[in-house]
């Protein structure tokens, strides 16, 4: 008689999902419109990654940084606020603020560190994590702690 053990079923979201039809066929085409040579393809692979950095964001204390693609998704997000802040309130429960060229709070401010950081916070969410969009981290933030809107370490 043999066992064998079995492996825990990883559930990975799609975050397609996780925005109305409209929104995402916006975004998409905003990205397609606002960056020259940027395909459908690549821009629902851009919002994709957006959406899963931003719920990423709410599942960790430490500071996330997306990558340039991801940065020109959460752009293009922000453009939208009525579905940005829908967005937001209902996966986060707040507005998810975006600081350009904010610290990073861990006290280096080595893009690697923090990429490795914010892929891990992704796929530990429950997202695929498309590693051709993660190629460095930008120079901003969701600056979830310690800014005075934070609920980790606001004052």
């Amino acid at each position: 008689m043999t066992t064998t053990l079995e492996q825990p079923q990883t559930h990975h979201t799609e975050p397609r999902t996780l925005l109305p039809r409209e929104v995402w066929r916006a975004l998409t085409t905003d990205l397609v419109r606002a960056y020259p040579g940027t395909s459908r393809v690549l821009a629902e692979r851009i919002i994709g990654q957006t959406v899963a950095f931003l719920i990423a964001g709410t599942t960790t204390e430490a500071p996330l940084r997306p990558s340039e693609p991801v940065d020109r998704g959460w752009h293009a997000f922000l453009l939208h606020t009525q579905a940005y802040q829908e967005f937001c309130d209902r996966h986060a429960g707040r507005f998810i603020h975006h600081h350009p060229d904010a610290p990073d709070m861990t006290g280096s401010d080595d893009a690697t560190a923090a990429r490795e950081r914010t892929v891990a916070a992704i796929h530990a969410a429950g997202f695929d994590v498309d590693e051709g969009l993660w190629p460095d981290a930008a120079d901003c933030t969701q600056c979830h702690a310690g800014c005075t809107d934070s609920p980790v370490g606001g004052k």
